[in-house]
C-alpha cells in the first residue's frame, strides 16, 4: 500500500489507510519527559512523542541521550536521526545540528516553554516559530 501526504500542525507526513502519525521529538531534561532541556546535543534525554490526525497522544517515549556529551558516540543529531522524528522542537541547537535536519527535510521550531505538554499544545495551534539560526556558543565555534 502506498502511503498518502497528509498535513499534521502544518506539517506534511506519511498517511497510510485513512492513519496519519507524526513523531515530535523534543530534547528533555528528565527521564519523564516533561521539562524542554536548554541545549539539544547537551540534553540528558530525549522524548518522542507520536500523535495522530485528530492530535491525540498515540505514544510518549523517553530515550537517553548516548551522543558524545554523555559517554556515547557520535553527535545527538546523527543519533536521533534513528528515530525517525518529523519535527524536532527545541530550545537551541547548535549550527551543526541545525543544517543536520535541514538537509534531512526535518523542520526545527523553538520552544516557548519549559513545559513539554505546553510546548506540544503550541505546536499544534501553529505558535511555534521555526528556528533559522544556530546558537553561536564557545563549544559551537
Amino acid at each position: 500500500m502506498q502511503a498518502e501526504v497528509a498535513v499534521v500542525a502544518g506539517v506534511e507526513v506519511a498517511a497510510e489507510a485513512g492513519k496519519v502519525s507524526k513523531k515530535i521529538l523534543v530534547p528533555t531534561q528528565d527521564s519523564g519527559g516533561t521539562i524542554v532541556a536548554d541545549h539539544f546535543g547537551r540534553a540528558p534525554f530525549f522524548t518522542i512523542i507520536d500523535i495522530g490526525d485528530d492530535f491525540q497522544i498515540i505514544e510518549r517515549v523517553t530515550k537517553p541521550n548516548f551522543g558524545e556529551h554523555h559517554g556515547g558516540r557520535g553527535h545527538a543529531h546523527d543519533n536521533v536521526l534513528r528515530y525517525n522524528p518529523n519535527v524536532l522542537i527545541v530550545q537551541g541547537m547548535g549550527p551543526r545540528g541545525l543544517r543536520g535536519f535541514a538537509s534531512a527535510g526535518i523542520p526545527v521550531y523553538k520552544a516557548n516553554s519549559k513545559d513539554v505538554d505546553s510546548v506540544l499544545t503550541s505546536f499544534i495551534g501553529g505558535n511555534l516559530d521555526e528556528l533559522t539560526d544556530g546558537c553561536q556558543d564557545a563549544h559551537h565555534r
